[in-house]
């Protein structure tokens, strides 16, 4: 007589059984392996799409500045300048003002403020791309090509960085409005970060004789540094797959400049603006191998974030023994 079998277990056949935790376990792997295909499925698709440009340009098709798909000849660094250069404007923009929201939120704030401003710093995430877009072309370009753009040219013209015509669309609103988007981004995740601070910490420091500031300065940040670098690269991964809004801000143009009032393009825009309008083989293969480029720039940055976090993590424990 077959003795029943044991609750928790399942039964397979063939006298083979698996207790509920190696099912849920073996569940969840499968979950965590369709990602990984996924994600090997789509740099495979991209590769074979860039196949041809691969074959003819080689490493020319990174470093080359020239983009003219009516004479064949295409050349990425153009939008690769202007993908980082926007992504990293944003965040010198959006990095003090989100950390300065974070810190008063999670440390100064009354109670009822951190619920009522903490939602509305949340809110702009919630605002479709496009919606930034349109802003930055009615709003924002016309009050930077009156206001903003002038003022730097007069005050910091002799930097190559605010010299050449004013025209309002360019990498400077590109950078702004990126930064405007990411700063929910960073700023959530970092106040998260903060209240996750002990708080033994905090009133070790006051009972020390520490001012506020000071004890957020000495105690809070140090221990929160690891949370808020993983923050700020959180918040450059999402500047650097942006799409729309940028494109309708920044001008277009495939050209490099030192000057941030010139128009650049970035790679997800050039995707957006030519893919449906591609012909030619070649063409659709030079958006394919920016595409795959964009993918594994995404990929490092996420790999180096891991990285970096980590060790910034370690070197905060040891810190604190």
């Amino acid at each position: 007589m077959t003795a029943p079998a044991r609750s928790g277990s399942l039964d397979l056949g063939y006298g083979s059984k698996l207790s509920g935790d190696a099912v849920f376990s073996r569940v969840t792997w499968v979950f965590a392996l369709v990602v990984i295909v996924g994600l090997g499925a789509m740099a495979f698709e991209m590769a074979g799409a860039s196949a041809p440009t691969l074959s003819v340009f080689g490493v020319e098709f990174v470093l080359g500045r020239v983009w003219d798909p009516l004479h064949r000849v295409f050349g990425a660094l153009p939008f690769i300048y202007g993908t980082l250069v926007s992504s990293l404007l944003a965040l010198v923009i959006a990095v003090p003002i989100s950390f300065g929201v974070a810190i008063y939120l999670s440390e100064l704030a009354a109670s009822w403020q951190r619920d009522v401003l903490g939602f509305l710093v949340e809110l702009l995430a919630a605002v479709p791309s496009v919606v930034y877009g349109l802003w930055g072309v009615f709003a924002l370009a016309p009050w930077l090509r009156t206001s903003v753009e002038p003022a730097l040219a007069k005050s910091l013209g002799f930097l190559p960085l605010f010299q050449g015509p004013i025209q309002g669309f360019g990498m400077l609103a590109g950078g702004v409005v990126l930064s405007i988007m990411i700063l929910p981004t960073i700023s959530s995740v970092s106040r998260e970060v903060l209240r996750s601070v002990p708080s033994s910490l905090r009133e070790g420091a006051l009972a020390l004789g520490a001012t506020r500031s000071e004890m957020v300065r000495l105690a809070v940040l140090p221990y929160a540094r690891s949370g808020l670098m993983g923050a700020v690269l959180l918040g450059l991964g999402r500047a650097l797959g942006e799409t729309m809004a940028i494109t309708m801000v920044i001008g277009n143009r495939p050209e490099i400049s030192a000057s941030l009032f010139a128009p650049s393009y970035t790679m997800a825009s050039v995707i957006a603006n030519e893919f449906t309008e591609a012909t030619g083989e070649l063409h659709l293969a030079a958006l394919a191998e920016i595409g795959l480029l964009l993918f594994v720039l995404t990929i490092a940055l996420n790999v180096v974030a891991r990285l970096l976090v980590g060790r910034v993590g370690r070197v905060a424990v040891r810190g604190r023994l």
